[in-house]
């Protein structure tokens, strides 16, 4: 008599189930063995960006599925570190990982919204609305509180009342612009959060 323990009898039976199970189907192990694996990013699209949440400014891959067809609407479904850039070479911090949360998240906002004064309601706005908002309140406060000579009459052109942060993100020619162009308006608050 053969001794047989109750562990082997299920191992037994149930390699035996799945196995006949898999042949009535017709599922061949060699047919499934042969056939080439899609790759699960195959059909997307690739967009290189940066790392929105410190001032590392760390590459990434952003894999989005969409054809860009009139009615499609894209989403990404993979994030990755840029092998290619200079500053990570492919590596992200677990925050950068995560963002395929923050970009796939309910609550992200993405239309610029404002609130009056002495409101509790936000309302949305457009963007060209948000820009010219902004920029009529440059151009208020820079004609209100530009000082252009001193009281001893010595040329400043300086701007005082507004400051400028400029985001580290950004490459060396663009904070370099970015630099030009606060200068420009007359500004002396103006710093860099790669500094800070």
């Amino acid at each position: 008599m053969v001794q047989i323990s109750r562990r082997q009898f299920m191992k037994v039976t149930g390699i035996t189930l799945a196995g006949s199970s898999l042949a009535l189907m017709g599922c061949s192990p060699t047919a499934a063995l042969a056939e080439v694996r899609q790759y699960k990013l195959a059909a997307t699209t690739v967009t290189r960006q940066t790392c929105t949440y410190c001032s590392v400014g760390c590459g990434i891959l952003m894999y989005s599925l969409g054809d860009g067809a009139k009615n499609a609407k894209r989403s990404v479904i993979h994030v990755e570190g840029d092998p290619d850039h200079p500053v990570n070479r492919g590596t992200l911090c677990p925050k950068g990982a995560s963002l395929l949360d923050f970009i796939n998240s309910p609550n992200r906002l993405l239309h610029p919204e404002y609130r009056a004064p002495g409101s509790s309601e936000w309302q949305r706005i457009s963007w060209e609305d948000a820009l010219e908002r902004i920029a009529r309140k440059l151009k208020d406060d820079r004609d209100a509180n530009f000082v252009e000579k001193t009281e001893a009459g010595l040329t400043v052109n300086r701007w005082t009342t507004t400051g400028m942060l400029a985001a580290s993100a950004s490459s060396s020619e663009a904070g370099y612009i970015t630099h030009k162009v606060a200068r420009s308006w007359g500004l002396l608050a103006f710093d860099n959060q790669a500094r800070v």
